[in-house]
């Protein structure tokens, strides 16, 4: 009932866009994010390996990555990718999302301040949630109401 709730009232394409831009995000501020944190994540001691080990083109995977943050906090379209099918095959499990969100939220609030920060986490958290499920639900181990997926 409560994520029903969460559904209906989830802001819509406008509004995201109207916050995101009244927060001051635009392609140079996405670009600087996107760079900034993916070089945290091929440092990482927990995620570099597992980045490193599947992206073959920084420059490419960058550039998707500026698209994909575009469509989601601007609403562009320039994202055409499925992010999904990407994600599901990664040896990662809860503990990976909740590092790449801590990682993500230290950069979003060191590189866009406060407000727009708040703002690419509050989406990020979600989106994190999601590739999660599909990782689990592609290692047939789908966990239950009060429980995440862990790898065995």
């Amino acid at each position: 009932m409560a994520d029903d709730l969460a559904i209906q009232h989830a802001p819509g394409p406008r509004l995201i866009r109207a916050a995101s831009e009244a927060a001051g995000v635009d392609e140079a501020l996405i670009e600087k994010l996107v760079h900034a944190f993916y070089a945290r994540i091929r440092a990482d001691a927990v995620l570099g390996p597992i980045f490193n080990a599947k992206v073959a083109d920084w420059d490419r995977h960058l550039a998707q990555m500026c698209a994909f943050w575009s469509s989601v906090m601007l609403q562009s379209g320039r994202y055409l990718g499925r992010p999904m099918p990407a994600h599901v095959r990664l040896p990662v499990d809860a503990a990976h999302f909740d590092h790449w969100l801590g990682l993500f939220e230290q950069t979003a609030h060191q590189v866009c301040g406060p407000e727009a920060g708040a703002l690419f986490v509050a989406r990020a958290r979600p989106i994190a949630a999601s590739l999660e499920m599909g990782v689990a639900a592609f290692n047939q181990a789908l966990p239950g109401p009060d429980r995440r997926y862990r790898r065995s």
